[in-house]
C-alpha cells in the first residue's frame, strides 16, 4: 500500500491513502460508484474513470471549480499547482482567485476526478478528454493545439523555416525545433519583443482570435498580414486554408489566463425587499387557505366523474381549459392544481371502459384531517414531486404536446432545484424575498449550463432555470412563501433551523455546514460577502488532504420529516381563519359566507344555493333550481326553513321563505315512473297542458288515463324534459314511492400516488457507506495482500479456486495459527463474492470466522466455498 511520502502511480493507488471519511464523501457526492459496491479500489478507481460516470460528476460541479477541471485539462500532464494557479489567476494573480482555487482543487480531489501530490496533479484521463480542446469539440477556454500537437505530421524542412523566420538558430531534427519554438512562445520577455515587430494588422488578427474560437481561414495565397504571422509559427496549418492559434501564443496574449472571466465567489442572493416576518407569515396563511380551498374545488367539481382520459394519457386542451373557467384561474394554474393533487394521490383514473378521472378515497381521508395538516401534505408532495406543470403545453422530444396528467412530464431534477431555491431563500434575513435574476444566477453559478463553457445562456432559458422560475411562482401559490419571502410554516418544513415560533428571529443558513439541512449536495460559497484569507504565497503547501469541502447532508428521514411536517403545522395553524357556523341571508335571495365555512354546514349550502361569487366572502344565490335540487335530496320544505334559521345572523327574507315554498309545493306534483316512462297527476288539466306544449313533442307522450300520460322517453330523459318546460315533476319508484335523489360522489378504486422518478442512484445513507467501504477495505486488502509463496494465486479477477480437502485443511490450520484467509464463496442465490475471514472454529461442516468485509463473526457452509488462500504477514 502507499505512503503519503510515495506520490502515487495510479487513481487506485491515491484512494488507498484516503481515511475512511474521505472514501465516504467521494461515494456520497457521487453514488453510481457504489451500484453494485466495487469489489476493491482498483475497481472503484476503474468505475470512477468511466465516461458515463465522469460526465455526471463534471455536471455537479460549480462553475469556478469547473473551470479549474477545464484549466488542467489544457494544462502539461501532470501539472504543478502553481502552474495550474498561473492559468486561473493570470500573471496578475487575482487575489479572489488564489482564495478560492484550494477549494475547487480540494472538491476536483474529493470527487476523485483530480489526484496526485500538489507538484503532479493529474486530471483524469476520460475527463482531460471531454474537456481538453480538439477540432470535433473546442475548449470551453477558447484555446487550441499545443505547439506540438498543431505540427504534428508537418515537414522538417518547413518546420525548420519557421524556427529561423522567429529568430532561432536552426536545429538538426524536428523534435528539437518544436520545443525551442515552444520554448520561445511561453518566455513572456522573448515574445513581447516577437510581437513589437509585428504589423498593427497582424497583431489584430491574434486579437480576434485569442479569446476563442482558435481557428480561421485562409486562401492558397494569404494576404501580408496573415503570411507574417503563419512565417512564424504564431499560426500553424492545421487542414488546407485552416490555421489555429497554438496554445502558448494564446495563453501568452491573454497574460497567461486560460479563461476570458473567472468566477471564484458565487454570485449573492439579493433581496429585493424586506418585510416584516409577520407580514409573510400571514400572507402564507392566506395563500395556503386559498390552495386548500381550490383543491377541494378541483375535487368537488370531478366528484360526479372528471373529464375523460385521453388515449395517450392525461387531459384534453378543452378539458383544461373548462377546469379552469370552473376555477376562475389561468390554463398554467389549473395544470399546477391538478398536478399536484394528482401526485398527492387525491386524484385519479377510475380504470373504467369509459375511464375518467376522479377523486380517490385517499381524498376523503384527506379532508377530514385538520386544514394544517392538509397543507403539509400538499407541500411536501410539491416538494419531491418530479411531475412539472410549467410543461404542460409544450411539446416533447417528438413534437407532440405534453397534456396535463399525461406522460412526458417528469424531470427528476425538480425536488433538488427546490430545495436548492428554498434553501437560498432560507439562508436571507427573514422577511426578505430576493429577486429572480439573483437566484437564477447564483444556479448558474452551482451548475453551469452543460455546452456553454460555464457562460450564462445566451437565448432559451435551460431547464433548471426554468425550474427556479416556476418553484418561486409555485411556492407562492402554495403559502410556502408570502410576498416573494419564505415563511416561517415553509422554513418549518424544510427542516431548516431557528423555525421554532412565527416570529422567531432565523440566522442565516450556512451553507456549508453538514448539519444544515438545506445545504446544498455541492460546495457553494456563501450568499453574503465573506471575509477575505490570506492570498496563498507561491510557496505554499497545499495539503493533499485539507481544504476538504464540507460533505453534503443526507436528507431527513422519514421521523426527522414528519417532525418537521408537524412543526409547520402548528404554526400555521393559528394564523388560518376558524370557519363559521353562520351566513348572513340577504334579501335579493343571496346569502354570505364571511369567512370558511364549517364542513356540514357548507356541504348542505352548496346543494341548496349556487355559488355566486368567491374570494374573502363567498355569495351563494338561492334560485328555484336550487331549491329544488335540495327536495330532490330528501329535505323538505320545513328542514329548509329550519336549517336557515339556525344558521343565519339576520333574519330569514320573505323572499327566500316564499321561493322555498312556492318550489315545495309544486315540487313532487307530477310523478314519473318507468313504463318506457309515464307521467301521472291528480289534476288532469296540467297534463292537457303538457301535451298543447310543442317542446313536449320529443318526449313522445300520449294519455293512457285521465291523470296518466305514457312517454317513449326514458325516466331521466323525460325528468329533464319537464323541468326544461318548467315544471317540477319527481321520480316515482316502482312502488310509487317518491325516488330521493342525493349528490353521488364517484370514487376512483384505491390508488397509491405516482412515485417520483429518482435522479439517478440516492444517495448512500450512512450505515450503507459504512458496509460498502468495509467490503471494499477487505477486497482491497485480498487483492494487493501478496499470498504465500506456496500458495498458488488465482487468475487476475477471480476467486480462489482449492479443493475440499485443501479448504478444510487450510481452515483448520488457520484456526490454530490465528491466520487471516481470502476466501471466494457463493451464496444460496448463486452470487459469488470474495472475502477476508479469520477462522475461530471449524466443525459440522461449517467455519465460524471474524468476517473483515462485513466488520462480523459469522458462519459458512464449507461446501459453499469456492476455494481459500492464506495472505502473508
Amino acid at each position: 500500500m502507499s505512503t503519503p511520502a510515495t506520490p502515487p502511480r495510479s487513481l487506485a493507488e491515491a484512494l488507498r491513502t484516503r481515511d475512511d471519511a474521505s472514501l465516504a464523501a467521494l461515494l456520497r457526492s457521487r453514488p453510481d460508484l457504489i451500484t453494485p459496491v466495487p469489489t476493491d479500489l482498483t475497481q472503484l478507481a476503474t468505475r470512477a474513470g468511466t465516461r458515463a460516470s465522469v460526465v455526471r460528476a463534471l455536471e455537479r460541479l460549480d462553475r469556478f471549480t469547473l473551470q479549474a477541471a477545464q484549466a488542467l485539462a489544457v494544462a502539461a500532464d501532470p501539472a504543478s499547482y502553481d502552474e495550474l494557479l498561473g492559468l486561473m489567476a493570470g500573471d496578475a494573480r487575482d487575489p479572489a482567485v488564489v482564495n478560492a482555487l484550494p477549494r475547487a482543487v480540494a472538491v476536483l480531489r474529493e470527487q476523485a476526478l483530480v489526484w496526485g501530490a500538489e507538484d503532479r496533479l493529474r486530471l483524469v484521463r476520460t475527463a482531460r478528454e471531454l474537456l481538453a480542446p480538439a477540432p470535433q469539440h473546442p475548449s470551453p477556454t477558447g484555446l487550441g493545439p499545443t505547439v506540438a500537437e498543431a505540427t504534428a505530421g508537418m515537414s522538417p524542412g518547413r518546420i525548420q523555416e519557421i524556427v529561423t523566420a522567429a529568430g532561432l538558430p536552426s536545429t538538426h531534427d524536428p523534435v528539437s525545433a518544436v520545443a525551442a519554438l515552444t520554448k520561445l512562445f511561453t518566455a513572456r520577455r522573448r515574445m513581447k519583443a516577437l510581437l513589437a515587430g509585428a504589423p498593427g494588422d497582424s497583431v489584430e488578427v491574434l486579437n480576434r482570435l485569442v479569446w476563442g474560437p482558435p481557428y480561421g481561414q485562409v486562401t492558397a495565397e494569404p494576404a501580408a498580414r496573415l503570411r507574417w504571422l503563419i512565417d512564424r509559427g504564431l499560426l500553424l496549418p492545421t487542414a488546407p486554408g485552416t490555421v489555429v492559434l497554438p496554445r502558448e501564443v494564446a495563453l501568452h496574449l491573454r497574460a497567461g489566463r486560460a479563461h476570458r472571466e473567472t468566477e471564484p465567489v458565487a454570485p449573492p442572493v439579493e433581496a429585493r425587499a424586506t418585510h416584516r416576518p409577520r407580514v409573510v407569515d400571514a400572507a402564507a396563511a392566506g395563500q395556503a387557505y386559498t390552495a386548500l380551498a381550490t383543491v377541494e374545488e378541483l375535487l368537488k367539481d370531478w366528484d360526479e366523474g372528471g373529464p375523460s382520459v385521453l388515449r395517450a394519457g392525461g387531459l384534453s386542451i378543452r378539458d383544461l381549459k373548462r377546469t379552469a373557467v370552473a376555477l376562475d384561474l389561468a390554463e398554467p394554474v389549473a395544470a399546477f392544481w391538478v398536478e399536484l393533487a394528482y401526485a398527492a394521490g387525491l386524484l385519479a383514473s377510475d380504470g373504467e371502459a369509459d375511464e375518467r378521472y376522479a377523486a380517490t378515497p385517499a381524498y376523503d381521508e384527506w379532508l377530514e384531517r385538520p386544514a394544517a395538516r392538509r397543507w403539509t401534505h400538499l407541500a411536501e408532495t410539491w416538494l419531491t414531486a418530479t411531475r412539472t406543470s410549467g410543461l404542460v403545453g409544450g411539446r416533447d422530444a417528438k413534437e407532440r404536446t405534453l397534456s396535463a396528467l399525461g406522460p412526458g412530464l417528469d424531470r427528476s431534477a425538480a425536488p433538488e432545484v427546490r430545495h436548492r431555491v428554498l434553501g437560498l431563500l432560507a439562508a436571507l434575513p427573514e422577511g426578505a424575498s430576493p429577486s429572480a435574476e439573483s437566484v437564477l444566477a447564483r444556479l448558474r453559478w452551482e451548475r453551469p449550463v452543460r455546452g456553454t463553457g460555464g457562460a450564462a445562456p445566451q437565448s432559451d432559458e435551460d431547464l433548471r432555470s426554468r425550474l427556479a422560475r416556476w418553484t418561486l411562482e409555485e411556492a407562492e401559490l402554495l403559502g410556502v412563501t408570502g410576498r416573494g419571502a419564505l415563511s416561517g410554516q415553509g422554513r418549518a418544513l424544510l427542516g431548516a433551523r431557528g423555525a421554532t415560533t412565527a416570529a422567531s428571529p432565523v440566522a442565516p443558513a450556512d451553507p456549508a455546514s453538514s448539519a444544515n439541512p438545506l445545504a446544498p449536495a455541492y460546495p457553494a460559497a456563501p450568499v453574503g460577502p465573506a471575509e477575505p484569507t490570506p492570498p496563498a504565497g507561491p510557496g505554499d503547501k497545499l495539503p493533499v488532504h485539507h481544504h476538504r469541502p464540507p460533505a453534503p447532508p443526507e436528507p431527513l428521514s422519514p421521523a426527522e420529516q414528519a417532525a418537521a411536517s408537524a412543526t409547520a403545522a402548528r404554526l400555521l395553524a393559528p394564523l388560518l381563519p376558524e370557519p363559521l357556523d353562520h351566513v348572513l341571508l340577504q334579501a335579493d335571495l343571496t346569502a354570505v359566507a364571511p369567512g370558511p365555512l364549517q364542513r356540514p354546514l357548507a356541504d348542505v349550502l352548496d346543494v341548496l344555493a349556487d355559488v355566486e361569487s368567491k374570494g374573502g366572502a363567498t355569495v351563494y344565490r338561492f334560485t328555484p333550481g336550487s331549491v329544488r335540487r335540495a327536495l330532490d335530496a330528501g329535505r323538505s320544505a320545513s328542514d329548509l326553513h329550519a336549517f336557515l334559521t339556525a344558521h343565519s345572523r339576520t333574519p330569514v327574507p320573505q323572499p327566500l321563505a316564499y321561493l322555498i315554498d312556492d318550489v315545495a309545493r309544486r315540487h313532487g306534483h307530477l310523478r314519473i315512473g318507468a313504463a318506457s316512462a309515464y307521467v301521472r297527476c291528480d289534476d288532469d288539466t296540467v297534463l292537457s297542458e303538457i301535451l298543447a306544449d310543442k317542446r313536449s313533442a320529443g318526449l313522445r307522450l300520449r294519455r293512457l288515463a285521465p291523470t296518466v300520460l305514457a312517454a317513449q322517453a326514458d325516466p331521466a330523459t323525460l325528468l329533464d324534459g319537464l323541468r326544461a318546460l318548467g315544471f317540477a315533476p319527481a321520480a316515482e319508484s316502482a312502488d310509487g314511492d317518491v325516488v330521493i335523489t342525493r349528490a353521488h360522489a364517484h370514487r376512483t378504486p384505491p390508488r397509491t400516488a405516482p412515485e417520483p422518478v429518482p435522479d439517478g442512484p440516492p444517495t448512500p445513507d450512512t450505515t450503507l457507506l459504512s458496509a460498502a467501504i468495509r467490503a471494499i477495505r477487505a477486497g482491497d486488502r485480498a487483492s494487493t495482500t501478496p499470498l504465500k509463496p506456496s500458495t498458488t494465486p488465482a487468475p487476475a479477477g477471480e476467486l480462489p479456486r482449492t479443493g475440499p480437502a485443501e479448504t478444510l485443511a487450510t481452515m483448520q490450520a488457520a484456526v490454530l495459527t490465528g491466520t487471516t484467509l481470502w476466501i471466494g464463496y457463493v451464496n444460496a442465490e448463486g452470487s459469488a463474492s470474495q472475502r477476508v475471514i479469520a477462522p475461530i472454529r471449524v466443525e459440522g461442516g461449517f467455519v465460524t470466522a471474524y468476517d473483515h468485509t462485513a466488520d462480523e463473526v459469522r458462519t459458512y457452509p464449507l461446501h459453499r466455498v469456492t476455494g481459500v488462500a492464506e495472505l502473508a504477514e
